[in-house]
């Protein structure tokens, strides 16, 4: 595996928890990963690994590049390099080999078939560097009838299934935290790509990776499965344990507009819910009482939490076990206590905007100051020369447009 630099880690604070042990170094430093791709799924993807140490090196074209929105650009980019090639000139996929040899991994995230038609298939980069991971990360994957179809994260997790156990009895609902890209795509791909890289370093082989955002969500459908399985049908949202079928399971209003999460699903917690209502009398309804008595006790429920503002029902449950918590925004969620130590807020340094933690937490590593996303081809010229490649070159790429 490469050398290359990576965000130093600080020594770990014996007072943290039993986790923080002597520091080890970043997990993936010595990785490089040429990351090809655009947008959220890929680019979460490799800034996850870039954020374990990897050297990311993101590879945008001359034209529109990486067009999300830069706010979104900066918040999934960090702890990456920058290059801008021209993969369409002859010179561009050359060039491309070239950082191949040098590199662990390759994401892509064009439709299938794009990487073969630039002379960039896996036959074409195996032969290159054997040892290379291949990460192709598409919507529908690289076979089956649908393969070459557009789509957006709603069409993956509608047609897996996904997108109809998502509401309540009240109608579906949307979500502004896309499962499939992120779930079904981002995690996927670092979960192949690690596991690609493990073998790789054990046997001197790489492999084609392929990450279909549709399978990956369908993956996790594990409760509508169970309940297909269990009832010999699928049930509607708002029949389900988790979508509103139990009143000790769900969002209820307080009386200044707020909500308050209710999750008392076993009996301890229940109990406990009671008693800081001061409704002991509740104990026996728990779970019973089937679809009517249920209703009853849900409107019983919001009775309650509709009569006092949101703070003083945190007030009133703080310290108790019975599952019960505030409906955030995230403005809050990133003040909360809890979250500022675990490192979930990043704070932004030289002008960049704060950011979201790495949630992946291990013993003898403490990430170091992140480096922001890169600008489109901000190391360009660093990256070229770590290729071997001289000034008098690199200046007649840039003429010739092939970099930028």
């Amino acid at each position: 595996m490469t050398a290359s630099p990576t965000p130093a880690s600080t020594p770990a604070d014996p007072s943290a928890g039993p986790t923080r042990t002597a520091p080890q170094g970043a997990p993936l430093a010595g990785v490089r990963v040429l990351d090809l791709t655009r947008l959220l799924p890929g680019p979460v993807a490799g800034q996850m690994l870039g954020d374990l140490g990897a050297d990311v090196i993101k590879i945008e074209d001359l034209g529109a590049g990486d067009y999300a929105h830069a706010s979104v650009r900066a918040l999934v980019n960090r702890n990456k390099r920058g290059l801008r090639l021209d993969l369409k000139q002859s010179a561009g996929p050359e060039l491309l080999l070239r950082l191949v040899q040098g590199a662990d991994v390759l994401l892509e995230g064009f439709r299938p078939g794009v990487m073969d038609r630039l002379g960039l298939g896996w036959a074409v980069l195996h032969t290159a560097n054997p040892k290379l991971v291949l990460c192709s990360l598409s919507g529908w994957g690289q076979t089956g009838p649908l393969r070459d179809a557009p789509g957006h994260d709603l069409n993956y997790a509608a047609l897996s299934g996904v997108t109809d156990q998502v509401g309540n009895a009240a109608g579906a609902a949307l979500s502004n935290l896309p499962m499939a890209d992120l779930l079904g795509g981002a995690m996927g791909a670092v979960t192949g790509v690690l596991a690609a890289l493990f073998d790789a370093a054990r046997t001197g082989q790489g492999r084609h990776v392929d990450i279909a955002m549709a399978d990956g969500v369908l993956a996790h459908a594990v409760l509508p499965m169970a309940a297909l399985q269990q009832h010999g049908r699928v049930q509607r949202p708002g029949e389900g344990t988790l979508t509103g079928g139990l009143a000790c399971y769900g969002l209820y209003d307080t009386a200044d507009g707020r909500q308050l999460a209710v999750g008392a699903l076993e009996p301890k917690f229940w109990a406990a819910l009671c008693q800081v209502v001061d409704r002991p009398d509740w104990l026996a309804r728990h779970r019973s009482g089937g679809s009517a008595g249920q209703a009853a006790l849900r409107a019983d429920l919001a009775a309650v939490f509709a009569a006092q503002p949101l703070a003083h029902w945190v007030a009133r449950f703080e310290g108790s076990d019975a599952c019960v918590s505030p409906v955030l925004r995230l403005d809050e969620t990133l003040a909360h206590p809890q979250f500022r130590a675990r490192g979930m807020l990043l704070e932004g340094v030289d002008g960049a905007s704060p950011g979201l933690g790495c949630p992946i937490k291990m013993s003898g590593f403490e990430p170091g100051r992140p480096r922001p996303a890169p600008r489109p081809g901000e190391h360009s010229d660093e990256l070229l020369a770590e290729a071997g490649l001289g000034a008098d070159a690199i200046a007649a790429l840039r003429t010739a447009g092939v970099v930028g």
